[in-house]
């Protein structure tokens, strides 16, 4: 086996593993009580009711092979955005489509580039294609577009943006990305990582501000990709469905790379579904807007340094180690994200949950912090 070992890639053999957030029945055995899990943004009220029952209808068909190009959720994508079913590219969830991305456009002595303190996934879809991801220090806690700017060269083919950034929750005003996008070469595709578009679409009603333009610049043939999910608002993160929007000349290539069959019957019909629960959606976003304004409040009181956010999570700097903490919270029963894989060793991020939630995890943060004042 050693051998063998050998003849793998240095870039493969070298790859950081992810390293997901603590599951909610690991964190269970380990502190021996009943716990709530904050820490991986998923929708706290659970997915659809709509998507559960047609998951139960087509749970009969899973004996078949699923549609490859799953054009009934194309079409009501489609519908829903304004486009052409052409431009809707459906992947088994957003980590899929930057991986088809990295295939597509990365190799050895080529580079990506994003930003410091954003999606700890970003590396690894360049690494597995032997490429380099250059990290631009964060600004604000946000990404320096001026900086990224400066740093593309001829060997980059790939800008990735989150906005909302994770796990900062900042947000990248349109009027910037609208600039930015003018001063970007034609060999390099934009993507728009717009996971938590539905929570910041939400904000920006309430802020009196646009979200963004990413539709327009897709409509307009520009070099932009946009990342969107089922795992968030709609609440199928078990079922890994997502999906990108683009010219259909780009994203017929990323077919070719695409695994056949990955997008399965069930994903496929609870996404349909989960489309058309407007009253779960809403429900989630009404939750997420009270209960962000709640929390901040709540752990500024405490003494807690809280970013705003534009997201269904909140940054929050502890002050001190931020693995210890979360290990303090899962003691009291409470699962956070310690940021400390990120570079921001003080930081936790803490998920957005339903009322009673928020307030066992504010409760514990007071227990802590009141043990730790005595």
């Amino acid at each position: 086996m050693s051998r063998l070992e050998e003849l793998i890639p240095h870039y493969i053999r070298s790859m950081a593993r992810y390293v997901p957030g603590k599951s909610l029945k690991q964190a269970e055995r380990e502190s021996g009580k009943p716990s709530i899990k904050l820490a991986s943004n998923e929708n706290p009220f659970g997915p659809s009711p709509m998507a559960i029952e047609a998951i139960r209808r087509a749970a009969g068909e899973v004996h078949s092979y699923p549609e490859t190009e799953s054009p009934e959720l194309r079409q009501a994508l489609a519908a829903k955005h304004g486009v052409a079913a052409d431009h809707v590219f459906v992947t088994a969830a957003t980590s899929s489509l930057l991986r088809i991305i990295g295939y597509t456009f990365l190799s050895p002595g080529l580079n990506a580039i994003t930003s410091e303190l954003s999606f700890i996934s970003y590396p690894i879809l360049a690494q597995a294609a032997g490429a380099t991801m250059v990290k631009i220090p964060a600004r604000n806690h946000g990404y320096d577009l001026e900086g990224i700017l400066a740093a593309i060269n001829s060997d980059t083919r790939v800008i990735l943006l989150a906005n909302p950034n994770n796990p900062t929750g900042s947000f990248i005003p349109v009027e910037e990305v609208d600039r930015f996008l003018d001063r970007v070469p034609p060999h390099v595709l934009v993507v728009l990582d717009e996971a938590y578009s539905d929570f910041a679409e939400a904000f920006a009603a309430e802020r009196g501000v646009e979200y963004s333009h990413g539709l327009r610049h897709v409509r307009e043939g520009r070099n932009v990709v946009i990342a969107r999910t089922f795992s968030k608002a709609q609440g199928l993160a078990g079922l890994r469905l997502g999906y990108g929007l683009g010219h259909p000349d780009l994203l017929q290539h990323f077919d070719r790379v695409k695994t056949v069959f990955s997008v399965s019957t069930v994903a496929e019909a609870a996404g349909i579904a989960a489309l058309q629960d407007h009253h779960h959606i809403q429900r989630t976003i009404s939750n997420n807007l009270s209960g962000a304004k709640y929390l901040t409040e709540k752990l500024t009181e405490i003494g807690h340094k809280v970013l705003p956010t534009w997201a269904n999570f909140l940054y929050v700097d502890v002050g001190e180690d931020s693995m210890t903490m979360a290990k303090r919270l899962e003691a009291e029963g409470v699962i956070v994200r310690p940021l400390t894989g990120w570079g921001a060793p003080t930081a936790i991020r803490v998920s957005i949950g339903t009322p009673e939630q928020n307030q066992t995890f504010i409760a514990a943060m007071k227990k802590l912090v009141g043990a730790a004042v005595k």
